[in-house]
């Protein structure tokens, strides 16, 4: 009953296109068949009453996207008309324009009226069946050619839907990807041009030289800000189409076939690197330091983009909520076979630690810079671990493969205390 009940209950395909010139040419070409058999075929009983049926009815073509339901009740009785005076079926090979009507139904209409339409065309056939206007060979035929003719209107009916929901999935996964990259940018760069507005606020008066040079590094930080997010609206304005065969996007390792939007420009303009994290160092307050250990050149582009990413939204949440911390180490192994991040800081622990799926406010934009970096570690096949770290503080911990093969359904990392790396 529930598979009876989804069939009833499912709507009809959204955008059918609307009439266009070939519908006419196609009402054109059995209106004019028809004529033309009836002009050569002069031994088809009642044939100019056959062809008067096939020109009358064939525009029905014209509506069969709108209306598939009623075109197909308007074609197959009034067919049923001649029939009876006729004493036999209709003769016409003009007469198939009703497949194409039984093809619309089950491609435009909606659930109910696929029941209802094939039950009223396979009642017609059970009807001059049952009068002796067709055979036991030609019942067989016919309900061969209709269901091909169903199957066919089902086929593209949900193939257009595959197409549409892969659509709606490519959008939405690069909207993530635009919501995890402006996080990380905007988050980043205006933590900075904050904490440095507020130390130069608190020098102004004693030491206008250090309030001149936070100066200069608000300059800085929003100069660079700017710089990505000119970066990232490029991106989104570029029409080209993305290199064939490309492996993956290099900011999120998705798929070249599901994150294909803005690749052209992304490639002229490339994401930040494992090298990059090196930049994250700063005098702070309160000081950031940065060390790199291993080969960076062994890591591929996208996890080397991911690595920075979450670094760089480590050190922006430490900076921001760190209570009393007097410093920040950024700690990066480059392993056999994969890539380690550590990043912690000497602040003040949370009362409580945090709960499976459960984010401490204030970390993250509006709790989504802790997620954001699980979906960045989770695309490229990594784990990605946060919370109170065993020696004081906080601490975010990532392992990413160095190849950035994602996987299909990465489970969430779960949280746990993040220890001091060996």
């Amino acid at each position: 009953m529930s598979a009876i009940r989804s069939v009833w209950d499912e709507p009809r395909p959204a955008g059918p296109p609307a009439r266009a010139w070939w519908d006419w040419a196609l009402v054109g070409v059995f209106v004019g068949a028809a004529v033309i058999e009836g002009i050569a075929r002069p031994d088809v009983p009642g044939r100019w009453l056959q062809v008067a049926t096939v020109v009358v009815l064939a525009p029905t073509l014209l509506w069969r996207r709108a209306y598939p339901l009623l075109m197909v009740a308007i074609a197959f009785v009034a067919s049923g008309v001649p029939a009876v005076v006729l004493g036999r079926e209709l003769d016409l090979a003009a007469a198939v324009f009703q497949l194409v009507l039984a093809y619309a139904l089950f491609r435009w209409g909606s659930g109910r009226a696929m029941v209802l339409g094939g039950v009223l065309i396979l009642a017609k056939l059970g009807i001059n069946t049952a009068l002796g206007f067709l055979g036991w060979s030609d019942v067989a035929a016919g309900l061969l050619i209709l269901s091909a003719a169903f199957a066919l209107g089902l086929a593209f009916r949900y193939r257009a839907g595959a197409r549409r929901r892969e659509r709606e999935q490519v959008v939405l996964l690069e909207r993530e990807r635009l919501a995890r990259d402006l996080h990380d940018v905007v988050g980043h760069h205006v933590s900075a041009v904050a904490v440095r507005a507020q130390a130069g606020l608190a020098v102004s008066r004693t030491d206008p030289a250090a309030a001149a040079e936070a100066l200069r590094v608000i300059e800085g930080e929003a100069t660079r800000a700017l710089a990505e997010m000119r970066t990232l609206v490029r991106a989104l304005r570029s029409d080209e189409a993305p290199a064939a065969g490309a492996a993956g996007d290099a900011t999120t390792g998705a798929p070249a076939d599901r994150a294909s939007f803005g690749r052209a420009s992304a490639e002229r303009t490339p994401g930040p690197t494992l090298a990059d994290v090196e930049h994250l160092a700063d005098a702070g307050p309160p000081p950031v330091r940065v060390v790199v250990e291993g080969d960076p050149d062994r890591v591929s582009a996208a996890v080397g983009s991911a690595v920075h990413r979450i670094a760089q939204e480590s050190v922006t949440n430490a900076r921001r909520h760190a209570r009393g911390a007097t410093g920040i180490t950024v700690l990066v192994t480059v392993r056999d076979q994969d890539v380690r991040l550590h990043v912690s800081d000497d602040g003040a622990t949370p009362a409580r630690p945090p709960r499976e799926g459960y984010e401490p406010a204030g970390y993250g934009l509006a709790g989504y810079g802790l997620a954001g970096m699980r979906e960045r570690a989770a695309l490229l096949g990594g784990t990605l671990a946060a919370g109170p770290d065993d020696a004081g503080g906080w601490a975010v911990e990532a392992v990413l493969p160095l190849s950035g093969a994602a996987r299909a359904a990465a489970p969430r990392a779960k949280q746990h205390r993040p220890g001091r790396p060996a």
